[in-house]
């Protein structure tokens, strides 16, 4: 991917490139999201080339055969979460290039649900994100197909270490504080509060707050706990100097083997170049299987894209979370089904969908 000189006045500074949001809700409503507007992040040249002298695509290491023929693969990426950093290190250690895939990072300003449209309406090919936002606009008809799962865990729920709260029951008329009403933390939450005999609706309030504001929310007593995923929750606690105690996360209970993040793709891709969709799975399940066994490295790589967070902190997390957790075809099938059951009990899912229905419509296998 080349940038000529005449683009450069177009494109975002460094600093709004890594400050941008991470993704998060299913805010507006779909038919009123901006379409994503495609921004080339690598291939800039010495002078604005933030990755140094990686480039997007390279050719396969010493000894190694690129698989396929070379397609080139519009990636919809959104640097800030730490739950994707399988898909930088398939970049930035070659495994992309050892399916012979030409990647291309495209900048969305947006939330998940503008990542959802660009895949559906052809303006990206591929795009990686909470589970738990992509099921409700899934379920709304969107159209795209889901390969594999990226690992587990990333999202946290704290309480005071003082607080008489020691777990989710005792969330029972209190308030919980979140970065976005109708995020992953709120709905994985709302799964939990349900299966403890709460109602998420009634029995609990939630509250938005930055999440750099939710640690003095908390100490104001303005809320009682805070729900948030990595890096800003493990952040937040470390923050805190031993203020708050982790009650639960999404490697609770039934979720300790289930996927937090998944890869999806425009379903026209996957109708006419299913091998294509194959070696994209492949190269960053491979790289999922990297950042498992090689946190320290990965979370050198993840630092590129944000250098504000020290790299053993992001190796922390990395270690936290389940990255050798990745599963495809009926086994990813079996996670949808009930996730998206457990939404349903929650009353995030409608209650008249059929969870094997959509997990049917929206899994697809990857050959090999």
């Amino acid at each position: 991917m080349t940038t000529s000189s005449e683009d450069w006045p177009s494109l975002p500074s460094r600093r709004r490139l890594l400050g941008l949001a991470g993704l998060a809700g299913i805010g507006a409503p779909l038919g009123l999201m901006q379409a994503a507007r495609a921004l080339p992040v690598f291939g800039l040249g010495s002078a604005t080339d933030f990755q140094g002298d990686v480039p997007i695509c390279r050719t396969a290491d010493a000894g190694e055969t690129a698989v396929g023929p070379s397609r080139h693969i519009r990636f919809a990426y959104n640097g800030t979460g730490i739950c994707t950093a399988a898909v930088p290190v398939a970049l930035h250690r070659g495994f992309f290039a050892r399916y012979n895939l030409d990647v291309e990072f495209l900048q969305l300003a947006g939330s998940t649900d503008q990542m959802l449209q660009a895949l559906a309406t052809d303006k990206a090919d591929a795009g990686s994100s909470m589970l738990l936002n992509w099921l409700k606009p899934l379920e709304q008809g969107i159209d795209v197909k889901l390969t594999t799962g990226l690992h587990g865990g990333c999202t946290r729920l704290f309480v005071a270490k003082n607080s008489e709260i020691a777990d989710i029951t005792g969330l029972k008329g209190k308030t919980i504080g979140v970065s976005s009403i109708s995020g992953p933390p709120r709905n994985f939450f709302a799964i939990l509060l349900s299966d403890a005999g709460l109602d998420p609706q009634a029995d609990v309030q939630w509250r938005e707050f930055p999440a750099d504001l939710q640690l003095i929310a908390l100490q104001r007593g303005e809320i009682q706990a805070i729900a948030d995923s990595d890096p800003n929750a493990w952040l937040t606690k470390r923050r805190s100097n031993g203020e708050l105690v982790e009650i639960a996360s999404n490697l609770s209970g039934d979720y300790a083997d289930l996927s937090c993040c998944t890869l999806g793709v425009r379903s026209s891709l996957w109708a006419n170049d299913p091998a294509a969709v194959a070696a994209l799975t492949h190269a960053i399940r491979d790289a999922a299987h990297h950042v498992a066994a090689h946190p320290d490295d990965a979370a050198e790589v993840f630092s590129k894209y944000t250098p504000k967070i020290a790299v053993a902190d992001l190796a922390a997390m990395l270690r936290d979370h389940t990255h050798s957790h990745h599963p495809a075809g009926d086994a990813l099938r079996r996670e949808v089904v009930k996730i998206t059951a457990d939404l349903k009990r929650a009353s995030i899912i409608k209650s008249g969908t059929d969870p094997v229905k959509l997990a049917n419509r929206v899994v697809v296998d990857i050959a090999g």
